[in-house]
């Protein structure tokens, strides 16, 4: 992920700027009213955003007030629920704010308590779900690695107008062990390929069935092959196969098909 100088350079100058203020502010235990203007200077100096156009504190949702949204070209792109900063984020305190993004459709959620800082994606399913994109704590973030400015790039304005948000999450489901997991054991073609690689080390021959138990029982992880993830990417993995299976039978039935003659005259 390229990360543009110019954010590159905010992000390492408001951080250092902030993390006396964050360990501060912590050491006294500020209100949650308090909490709420670091977020929201952290949000304008570290991250980009024009805190007086596009961060609010006045986005009302069915009588209610949201902490804070950034809203971009008169679309709400975020939902923030700040916490105070010497509070641990607990799941429960996601609950209010999910129910807010569920109502107006609104795809990502931030809680935070200004030091950590969790993204969510909502899934709009029947009931809503939501996922936990990644996690950071602005005290432990060093900008000068390359994953750590990454990681903060995603909460930057820029990400928003290039999507990188959605990318990333994109990425993280096309790349974690359950999918590598459920390749190993699910795709025919994968472990024929460990078959012929086994049979070119050691000239034994190994039955597919034989591989299968040993890739599940002893060299994968339970966890990466049990629970809903799993299922669901196992059920991802057969679809794969079912489509490539058809398009093979139907390049095979057109290289088996007689050509059609030509008329005599």
């Amino acid at each position: 992920m390229l990360v543009p100088k110019r954010a590159a350079e905010r992000i390492t100058k408001g951080l250092r700027k902030y993390r006396s203020i964050m360990e501060s502010a912590k050491a006294r235990d500020v209100s949650e009213a308090d909490t709420v203007t670091i977020v929201k200077d952290i949000l304008n100096d570290v991250f980009g955003f024009d805190k007086y156009s596009e961060v609010t504190g006045e986005f009302e949702i069915r009588g209610t007030y949201c902490d804070l949204a950034i809203r971009i070209d008169g679309k709400v792109q975020r939902l923030i629920e700040v916490k105070a900063i010497d509070l641990d984020l607990k799941e429960s305190h996601k609950k209010q704010i999910v129910g807010y993004g569920a109502q107006q459709g609104i795809e990502w959620i931030i809680l935070t308590n200004g030091i950590n800082w969790r993204v969510y994606q909502l899934l709009f399913q029947k009931p809503i779900k939501t996922e936990l994109v990644f996690e950071i704590n602005l005290l432990e973030m060093n900008p000068k690695k390359e994953d750590d400015l990454e990681m903060l790039y995603l909460l930057t304005r820029e990400s928003v107008a290039k999507r990188t948000l959605k990318a990333y999450k994109e990425r993280q489901e096309a790349v974690n062990r359950y999918v590598i997991a459920g390749l190993l054991v699910h795709d025919d073609d994968v472990v024929k390929a460990i078959r012929r690689e086994l049979k070119r080390l050691s000239n034994v021959s190994v039955e597919l069935d034989e591989l299968r138990v040993l890739l599940r029982e002893e060299v994968i992880k339970r966890d990466a092959l049990e629970g809903e993830k799993a299922k669901s990417t196992e059920r991802k993995i057969s679809r794969a196969a079912n489509k490539k299976l058809r398009k093979r039978k139907k390049k095979t039935s057109q290289s088996t098909a007689p050509a059609k003659s030509g008329s005599s005259s």
